[in-house]
Formats: structure tokens, sequence, C-alpha cells
């Protein structure tokens, strides 16, 4: 083993303080999308405004519920706020192959931890290609000056197993996690096992610059907004209505948002 003296280690320090971020992913070098870029940016995110699009299926899920549906490949689907500010918590699976679905961390790590418009849904390894494209997002926040931004790709869903951890042994099944759970079982193919780490749709999120630590603020979303991607494959997609609405109070927290 080699030793090293506390002048060397200071050094390393110091240079790491000095040194300023590398990405790690040069997005240059990711697959190129199918189309081309006039596709994406003007066709597709027009597309139903200029009545390119034809509506195939059209869903409304309950407060606190969650439901799941299937979107084959080079359709749309959107995920609108009719009735007042609430985030949802979405999934999505190959429709041929369940075991593939969405990646959240190598979604973040090639993207960022908030997505936008033209950012991809890539999938697990040892798939990892994308599965969806978003199209529009009329919310459109970038970063405020806390550091939050919308549709965030870093926190998991709230669930029964943290909040059982976090509360002494309470069981609660109003979450996320069970919502998604239930809208998997529904679907005939897919289980709890399935339920994996979500987009956080409409969700306003970010990391405290003093503690570095996950926090919320209260969904910028009103009626109207929408999120709209394009499956790149056979899907099926589900959704849960978070039971904190607008997440205007901390995850777990037994009020009213």
């Amino acid at each position: 083993m080699v030793e090293h003296t506390t002048t060397e280690k200071n050094d390393r320090r110091n240079m790491a303080r000095r040194t300023k971020p590398i990405l790690c992913y040069n997005l240059d070098s990711i697959p190129k999308k199918k189309g081309s870029v006039e596709l994406y940016d003007r066709f597709l995110r027009n597309a139903v405004k200029d009545g390119n699009a034809t509506l195939v299926e059209e869903l409304e899920i309950p407060p606190c519920d969650a439901k799941s549906w299937k979107v084959p490949s080079g359709h749309l689907w959107r995920i609108v706020c009719s009735h007042g500010p609430q985030v949802a918590d979405m999934n999505c699976w190959s429709m041929d192959n369940p075991k593939e679905h969405f990646y959240s961390s190598k979604t973040r790590q090639i993207h960022a931890t908030h997505l936008a418009r033209g950012d991809r849904l890539w999938s697990n390894m040892p798939y990892l290609r994308p599965l969806a494209t978003i199209t529009e997002d009329t919310i459109d926040y970038g970063f405020d000056d806390d550091g939050a931004g919308v549709h965030d790709v870093i926190g998991s869903r709230c669930d029964p197993y943290t909040h059982f951890l976090m509360s002494s042994g309470e069981i609660k099944n109003n979450c996320c996690h069970s919502n998604l759970t239930r809208a998997a079982l529904s679907s005939g193919v897919l289980c709890e096992k399935d339920v994996h780490d979500v987009l956080n749709v409409f969700m306003c999120t970010g990391f405290t610059l003093s503690t570095h630590q996950y926090f919320t603020k209260p969904s910028p979303v009103e009626i109207g907004d929408y999120i709209e991607f394009l499956a790149e494959t056979d899907l099926i997609v589900a959704a849960s209505t978070c039971p904190q609405g607008d997440v205007s109070m901390s995850c777990g927290g037994d009020g009213k948002p």
C-alpha cells in the first residue's frame, strides 16, 4: 500500500475544489432521434393544435388513485392538469417485455435532474434505449433561485415502507407506490416488483443549497397545463395522482396540501 503525506492529500483536495465541473456524458455522443429536428420541434410539438393528430383514448385519473394504459409506438400521450394543482408519479414499461422499463437514474445522468422538452426517457440495462421523448411541456419552468425545477427524476415515489419506517410502524397504503402497484396489477402483466422509480410530473423540487437535501415546493402547474410524450416503442404507462396534491407539505404529512 502506498502512503501519502498530508501535503499530498491537501493538494488533491485543493485540486478537486479548483477544478470546474466535468460533464459525465457528452450529449453529442448519444444516438440521434429517429426523425429530424423539425419533426420533433415543430410537427410533433404542434400536431394536436394543427389538427394532425386524432384522439384515440381519453381517461381521467381520480384523486389519490392511479390508472394504466397502452401507447403504441409513434403515438402521443399527454398528462393534463384538469381540476387544479396536482402532481403525478409516472412509470412506463415496454409492452413486449415489461422487464424493460423507465430508468430514472440513467435518464438523470444523460439529461438533468429535471426533464424538459426534447429530453428522452431511457430504459434500464441491458436494454438502454429511449422509450419516449418529451414533445411539449407547457410549464417550461426552468430553474428558480433556490435551484428548484419541475418534472424531476431525483425523488422516488411516496411508499408505505418508508412511511412505516419513519412513523414507528404505521401502515399507510394511500401513496403513489401503492397506487402504481394497483394500476400495474390491473394491466394483467405487471406486479409490485415491476413498479420503479418515477418521473415526478409537475412536481417542483430541488436540493437545498445549504444542506443539499431533497426539498419540494407547491407545484406551479395550473389547469390546462400538460406534458406530452412520443412513444418510441410500444408502451404500458401508469400514473398516480399523488395523495399530497400539489406537494406543498412534507412527504408523509397528514395535513391537506
